[in-house]
């Protein structure tokens, strides 16, 4: 996707469709002018600076927002003149070139002016084109809301008593820590019963050939 005039949709289509030809050029480097800058604030002023050692070509400025479409914002020639888009003076940006340096200048970021901005030169009649510096907003995480406890009343309009999970964790595993030590103790006893059954059957007649010889 892509949203400019004609011909920067041309050299856009021919850099970054045709990459053995044209491609990212390493002396071009756009950086926020603000090295401690992360991340831009609402109704910040941004400035972004594109530094390029061929200081005989003009600059693009180019921005992709999150869909990646593509925003042509403005021209500057190697006299540093600035054309923006439409050819009319921009309200929202400001551009020159000084020295080796092609300035933007965002005068008042808004959420339309998220996404990655970068600069094309078309050099030797070849397109080159930096990498993008991202220009978006701090994430923001919003903690989830805390649960309440659901109240229940009964049908004589009393609150019924509600159980926790924790509780009814803490419950199971005191009903299996007794089923594991009742069951084991019951088994026991239920082998010293039969012992003692078979014992006292065993002695019976013993005991009545005894009786007899007495």
């Amino acid at each position: 996707k892509m949203a400019g005039s004609p011909a920067l949709l041309f050299l856009l289509a021919l850099g970054l469709c045709c990459p053995g030809i044209h491609g990212q050029k390493d002396d071009m480097k756009v950086r926020f002018r603000d090295r401690s800058i992360t991340h831009p604030k609402l109704g910040q002023q941004l400035a972004l600076e594109c530094e390029t050692t061929n200081t005989g070509s003009g600059v693009f400025w180019v921005r992709q927002n999150k869909d990646g479409t593509l925003h042509f914002i403005v021209f500057i020639s190697s006299l540093s003149r600035a054309t923006f888009k439409g050819k009319k003076p921009s309200t929202h940006f400001e551009a020159r070139k000084d020295h080796n340096i092609y300035h933007l200048v965002v005068k008042s970021f808004t959420p339309a002016d998220e996404g990655n901005y970068f600069c094309l030169m078309n050099a030797n009649q070849e397109l080159y084109f930096s990498r993008g510096q991202p220009a978006f907003f701090p994430v923001t995480t919003t903690a989830a809301p805390t649960a309440l406890a659901p109240t229940t009343q009964s049908a004589s309009g009393g609150p019924f008593l509600f159980i926790s999970a924790e509780n009814i964790k803490k419950k199971e595993l005191s009903l299996f820590c007794d089923v594991f030590i009742w069951i084991p103790l019951a088994g026991a006893c239920l082998l010293l019963l039969i012992a003692l059954v078979v014992t006292t059957v065993l002695c019976q007649p013993v005991s009545a050939n005894v009786f007899k010889s007495i």
